[in-house]
């Protein structure tokens, strides 16, 4: 189906949604196992924490680099091709992982995983893009921004059920692999085009120069700076600061951070509903600055903490859904919504990157109150970032 069409589609494909979305949580659940299993290899392979820091950034690494790229290669090779190649690639780094017996070849194939999942969440929502009709576009890109928290919370709800990190490997691989199928057997192939160098040049150019992909880019590095210096440091901050055992620590990261699902499906409602999309994100953005500088400075009882770290994950899942479904009305035309969507992706990763390693650093020099600043500047400049979007949405429509 041509990219043209994917707009004026008569009705919505809910088995090919469903099926696209639940690959998405299989391919998060592959980021979430290297997480869940680091006391694992920790003992098995003998890592130190820099070396187990690499099982999990590589994907980081990957998205920051590849996010264009792979964005320009969905119209060439086509969305659900490029989807399941990324599926099968998650898969067999998945299941060569399994097998490895040094951290080496535990790296190179978490490197595969990372090039496989890159694709996939470039390529979803394109699949998803001609799947849907337009009323019901920011639902289903509501529900497709779930992927990552929810898989991230059914890999560290699961990963403690196994007594070898092999296992956690050897399971996610198959999953990864019935997932793949589901896909080819449910969702239809998109027609396939041409990539050349020179054609790829051209849309990096017109993706940069129309302004609005870069304006989501830098909001969701802000908001992927901000989410994730509460997230990275929470199992230390329930150990550390509220006393919580080891063996809770995992209910409740995932339980914080399954709360982000329901900010995402919120906004799919919210947008659905007509509310304007700059309002949700400096709504958001306000209320997780708010409550993550509450959370670092350390101002209240442990009980009222983990409820704010609980709303922080809530609320803030309200903005990257809103970002999410934002790409297709701002990118310079349908053709290029997955590059645009890529840009995007690579905006998340930056923020994985460099929020961990700056705000690690500065609460080993300051103490745990430096991170408030890092939540209090992002969630100011993000507000103000929303006003622009509100602007430049605004210039969109009429234009059109």
């Amino acid at each position: 189906m041509p990219a043209a069409a994917t707009f004026i589609r008569e009705r919505t494909d809910w088995a090919g949604v469903a099926a696209v979305v639940a690959a998405g949580i299989v391919a998060a659940m592959q980021v979430g196992k290297g997480l869940i299993a680091g006391p694992m290899l920790q003992s098995d392979l003998g890592l130190d924490l820099a070396a187990l820091g690499w099982v999990t950034s590589v994907f980081a690494v990957v998205g920051v680099v590849g996010g264009m790229p792979a964005g320009a290669i969905v119209p060439a090779a086509g969305d659900r091709r490029l989807f399941g190649i990324g599926m099968a690639m998650l898969a067999a780094g998945t299941l060569a992982g399994a097998a490895s017996q040094t951290f080496t070849l535990l790296l190179l194939s978490r490197i595969v995983e990372g090039f496989g999942f890159l694709l996939v969440v470039v390529a979803g929502p394109a699949i998803l893009t001609r799947l849907v009709t337009s009323d019901r576009r920011d639902f289903v890109f509501s529900l497709w921004s779930c992927f990552m928290p929810a898989g991230m919370a059914i890999a560290m709800l699961t990963g403690p059920f196994f007594g070898r990190w092999q296992a956690i490997w050897w399971s996610n691989g198959l999953i990864t692999l019935a997932s793949l199928l589901s896909v080819f057997l449910v969702v239809s192939p998109s027609r396939e085009g041409q990539l050349r160098v020179s054609a790829f040049r051209d849309d990096v150019k017109e993706t940069l120069a129309s302004g609005g992909p870069v304006l989501l880019f830098v909001m969701f590095s802000l908001y992927s700076l901000t989410s994730f210096t509460l997230s990275s440091f929470l199992p230390i901050l329930l150990v550390e600061r509220l006393k919580v055992s080891l063996g809770t620590v995992g209910l409740f990261s995932a339980v914080i951070t399954l709360a982000n699902v329901g900010g995402n499906l919120a906004a799919g409602h919210m947008l659905s509903r007509g509310f304007s999309r700059a309002r949700l994100i400096a709504a958001a953005a306000m209320l997780i600055g708010l409550s993550g500088i509450w959370i670092f400075l350390g101002r209240s009882g442990d009980a009222l903490t983990l409820w704010l770290c609980f709303l922080f994950s809530a609320i803030g899942g309200i903005i990257p859904a809103t970002l999410i479904s934002t790409v297709p009305l701002l990118s310079p035309r349908p053709a290029l919504v997955p590059m645009a969507m890529g840009l995007l992706m690579q905006g998340s990763n930056l923020g994985q990157l460099v929020g961990p390693v700056a705000v690690g650093t500065a609460i080993e020099f300051y103490g745990w109150g430096s991170g408030a600043a890092f939540i209090g500047v992002g969630a100011v400049l993000s507000i103000v970032l929303a006003l622009t979007l509100d602007r430049t949405l605004r210039a969109k429509s009429q234009a059109h």
